[in-house]
């Protein structure tokens, strides 16, 4: 079982398939003796397309866990707002055991809606989404008569603040976005699950306490 989640927002109905595509940004050249050789490079961003059903009524195999109108509003806004979110993919078995999870900050690129008679009352939405990655220069502090220095990384304190020790789930919260807040990252969401015996990181409970 598979539950899919735009910016804490679970998709209705689950994608019949989702493509990642990591982008190669290898290049070649030619050199007089050697011929055609194979520059390599770091990978580039990953991006992911899908196409995902709003139905306007409920089904066996829906969740019904946002409307189609609030849905469209938020892929809206997240697209207006140039937004980075988590888009999460959770791989659950029929008992309820967490299988695997792929979390990850992207941008919603390009969507399309569709209104398909053959689709009865129901919107079929296709999305691309593109990987993000946090990106600036960085500043170097260097004291007065000292040979050492520092690097400190935009956002990043070097000391004072400590993170959060806990933090109570609010509603609308998902874990990876309490990860990112409280400590930075929000990549760290399985291992806080688990430290918390949270078997599914993608459903928590308003009011539950994270310990950190």
């Amino acid at each position: 079982m598979y539950h899919v989640y735009l910016d804490g927002m679970e998709l209705p109905v689950t994608p019949s398939k989702i493509t990642a595509k990591i982008k190669n940004q290898n290049e070649t050249v030619n050199l007089i003796n050697e011929g055609e050789v194979n520059i390599l490079k770091q990978p580039g961003l990953t991006s992911f397309s899908f196409d995902f059903v709003l139905p306007a009524n409920p089904y066996p195999f829906s969740n019904n866990a946002i409307s189609p109108a609030a849905a469209l509003a938020r892929l809206e806004s997240l697209k207006a707002e140039k937004a980075v979110f988590p888009f999460i993919i959770s791989r659950v078995t029929q008992g309820g055991q967490l299988l695997h999870d792929t979390g990850i900050n992207v941008t919603l690129e390009d969507y399309n809606i569709a209104d398909d008679a053959g689709e009865g009352f129901d919107t079929v939405v296709s999305v691309d989404l593109l990987q993000y990655k946090d990106w600036g220069a960085k500043t170097v502090k260097i004291k007065t008569g000292s040979a050492t220095g520092s690097l400190v990384s935009p956002g990043k304190s070097s000391g004072g603040k400590q993170p959060a020790k806990s933090y109570t789930v609010k509603e609308g919260d998902t874990l990876y976005n309490i990860c990112q807040t409280c400590l930075g990252n929000g990549e760290k969401y399985l291992e806080v699950a688990k430290k918390n015996g949270i078997g599914n990181p993608s459903r928590i409970l308003t009011g539950q306490v994270i310990v950190f």
